[in-house]
């Protein structure tokens, strides 16, 4: 009995390892672009929608608040309130989630396919 790696095996792990690098490269390419919105919200009004597979910042209400828009992820580095509390919240990226500066009433909401994870008490 011989139990060495014979042609057909090598052919077919170089298949299944090309497969696995093209659906690689394809995820990080067109993945980005798939990656959805965040809708920005000042006093119940829309001021912008902008897209999560593209790095930008965003100055919102005239300068109170700045969103960075980086790897597919939102969040608020800057904000001119008291508290500070949308400024320490984690960067959004999935569906429904969002970041609320309720002083100077900006919401940024995140609309994507993924879905958001559940916290401990709605689990």
């Amino acid at each position: 009995m011989n139990t060495g790696i014979k042609k057909n095996d090598i052919l077919l792990i170089f298949i299944v390892l090309a497969v696995a690098g093209l659906a690689y490269f394809l995820h990080s390419v067109i993945g980005a672009g798939g990656a959805g919105s965040v809708t920005v919200k000042v006093n119940g009004v829309i001021e912008g929608v902008y897209n999560l597979g593209e790095d930008q910042e965003i100055v919102i209400n005239e300068g109170t608040n700045y969103l960075v828009i980086k790897n597919g992820k939102a969040d608020m580095t800057k904000a001119d309130c008291p508290d500070k509390l949308c400024v320490n919240q984690k960067a959004v990226s999935k569906k429904h989630e969002s970041i609320i500066c309720l002083p100077n009433k900006v919401i940024v909401e995140v609309n994507s396919g993924e879905k958001g994870e559940y916290d401990a008490v709605a689990n």
